[in-house]
């Protein structure tokens, strides 16, 4: 790997021209035009009344999975250039264009969906029985008892172009107010502004005057938005409750639920086996407040650092680690990572503009993936790295199945993810240097099980109690405040000194339409993988096959089936999340041991 590698990606090779890209604008029209011609072909056919009618279908079903492939090519380039500059108003254009082709092509998906509702079991069986159609049966029975639960196909076709302008808008929205917000930062006696991205990046520094500084005027910043945060929210809210409703859905948990291909039981296993452990995390919180010389830890001081910081990570340093520790995984693993850093994939330099948080996209058409983050230099950094490069290994063992059976989960999604991650965590606390990096190495890992058991709880729970208050009308900013305060407050048992109210308006995944409910599936994600990563060190080297393998079922199985399948688990059961939830109790008595001569 090259020394001083690129820190920002290559995106001319998808479609020269950036938001301007002529090639881009052929595409969008030409898929809009395939989108009108399915749909006039779609709109006269009857479901297949025999098995031998079921072969012309197959064309169909083809046409289907292409287009979806290059709506995926589409979507994926659009959201890379907002990404990269927040000011780039023609790429909210053309992601508004995107949309609303989009939306044309979800009617003809639910036309699509009501061909096969209303095909009869028998012929239905035989269709899927076919060499072309068997490898995508799951997917298409998914869709099938998926459309039986939902409005006829002009309601949903009707719901779904008003989606442009409603449910849509106010997602979009979320990203108009974002790129608007300025923190205030004084730093060697300057006062400037930061943007919400590089702001983000100040919240854990390890100086306790500058976390608090920063602390009050991230919260301020969001204060001073409230009024537009609270409407997007509210009406995004109460689109998605007016359309459950209409189709007679009375669990707010149904959609996502379904979307992760999971059961309640399973969920709330999960979430018991975690309150039942929140005990020892509260002792290392207690533990780290006396460390950092206070009685509590405040919300900003969660992600502080414990003892002397380690060094700055140069990012090529990062990725040279990186690789290293997939490759004592798996070979094939470093080699895409490799691929990634020396193709320019990753955007990663540290520069106003851009939006914050991190993600890793998949093209389909040309099997590549881009991932997205701010890099400077933190061990948190280097994990966030990893984490999207997992991401991105996950969408490449599955390059080669049909399209259908590429769409996995947002909670198997995270599981690939995180499994990445452990694998560099583990290799940065081994190769410290010192018993203090040691220290803060663990530490650093230990914040990201408080974050998936605490910080993503009370997402859920302030979540799931605005929706049954947003049933019954709209909702101030200070009612969200305290919803928000009162869900952290339980989340974290009450081990803080202070808390985030305007956490609801800051965080871009409460405003997310094509997964509601986006938390949840991060901590199914993190505990999963914990399982898969404490199989893989019982296994050695043998196991990066089997990885794989249950990689390539994401996309077309249940959860529950998937543990089953390849781990041998029952996940309605506590059983394997305890045994998940060990693994991170063990950080957390190491770390109480290696402090406890300290306070």
């Amino acid at each position: 790997m090259s020394q001083r590698l690129r820190q920002t990606w290559d995106l001319e090779t998808i479609f020269p021209g950036g938001s301007s890209s002529e090639e881009f604008d052929a595409f969008l029209k030409k898929l809009a035009g395939d989108v009108d011609a399915l749909a006039a072909k779609i709109g006269g056919m009857q479901p297949p009344s025999s098995a031998d009618e079921t072969a012309a279908f197959d064309s169909v079903f083809d046409d289907v999975q292409g287009i979806s492939s290059r709506f995926r090519q589409a979507g994926a380039f659009v959201s890379c250039l907002g990404a990269q500059d927040q000011n780039d108003q023609k790429a909210g254009q053309l992601a508004a264009r995107v949309g609303s082709v989009r939306a044309r092509w979800q009617s003809v998906l639910a036309t699509f969906d009501s061909l096969l509702q209303n095909t009869e079991d028998g012929v239905w069986e035989a269709w899927m029985s076919r060499e072309v159609v068997s490898p995508v049966s799951f997917n298409l029975s998914e869709s099938r008892l998926q459309a039986r639960e939902k409005m006829s196909p002009e309601l949903e076709s009707l719901a779904l172009s008003l989606s442009v302008d409603g449910y849509q808008g106010w997602s979009s929205f979320y990203n108009t107010i974002v790129r608007h917000v300025r923190v205030k930062f004084t730093e060697n006696g300057e006062t400037k502004l930061l943007s919400a991205a590089q702001a983000a990046n100040k919240l854990g520094s390890a100086d306790p005057k500058q976390r608090e500084e920063m602390g009050r005027n991230w919260e301020q910043a969001w204060a001073d938005v409230e009024d537009y945060c609270s409407d997007t929210l509210n009406h995004l809210a109460g689109f998605r409750l007016a359309l459950y409703e209409k189709r007679g859905w009375e669990n707010v948990l149904r959609e996502p639920l379904e979307i992760n291909r999971m059961s309640d039981q399973t969920l709330e296993t999960m979430w018991r086996v975690i309150t039942d452990n929140k005990p020892v995390f509260v002792e290392y919180l207690n533990r780290k407040a006396k460390l950092l010389g206070t009685d509590k830890l405040g919300w900003h001081d969660v992600d502080a650092p414990v003892g002397e910081s380690a060094d700055k990570i140069p990012y090529d340093d990062a990725a040279e680690l990186i690789v290293e520790q997939f490759r004592s995984f798996s070979p094939r693993m470093a080699d895409f990572a490799r691929g990634a850093f020396d193709q320019h994939w990753i955007e990663a330099e540290d520069r106003a503009g851009k939006r914050p948080g991190g993600f890793c996209t998949a093209l389909p058409l040309t099997k590549q993936t881009r991932i997205f983050m701010t890099y400077s230099g933190t061990a948190s950094n280097v994990s966030t790295l990893a984490h999207e490069l997992g991401h991105g290994y996950h969408q490449h063992v599955m390059d080669e199945l049909p399209t259908f059976s590429q769409r996995y989960a947002m909670n198997v999604a995270e599981t690939a993810s995180t499994f990445a991650e452990m694998i560099v965590a583990d290799s940065l606390v081994r190769k410290a240097s010192s018993e203090e990096e040691r220290l803060v190495l663990l530490e650093d890992k230990i914040q990201r099980s408080i974050a998936f058991f605490m910080n993503i709880h009370a997402r859920f729970l302030f979540e799931t109690r605005f929706y049954e208050k947003r049933r019954e009308g709209l909702l101030t900013p200070q009612d969200l405040s305290d919803l928000m305060v009162e869900a952290q407050q339980e989340a974290f048992c009450g081990a803080l000194s202070d808390y985030h109210p305007h956490f609801w308006a800051s965080k871009l995944h409460f405003y997310n339409t094509g997964v509601p409910f986006y938390n949840f599936p991060y901590t199914f994600g993190y505990m999963f993988s914990t399982g898969i990563y404490a199989r893989a060190q019982q296994e050695g080297a043998a196991f990066a096959n089997k990885y794989d393998a249950l990689l390539l079922d994401t996309g077309r199985m249940r959860v529950e089936d998937l543990a089953q399948k390849h781990l041998g688990v029952d996940l309605t059961q506590p059983d394997f999340w305890q045994a998940a939830i060990d693994v991170s109790i063990a950080d957390v008595h190491t770390f109480l041991e290696m402090t406890k001569d300290r306070v």
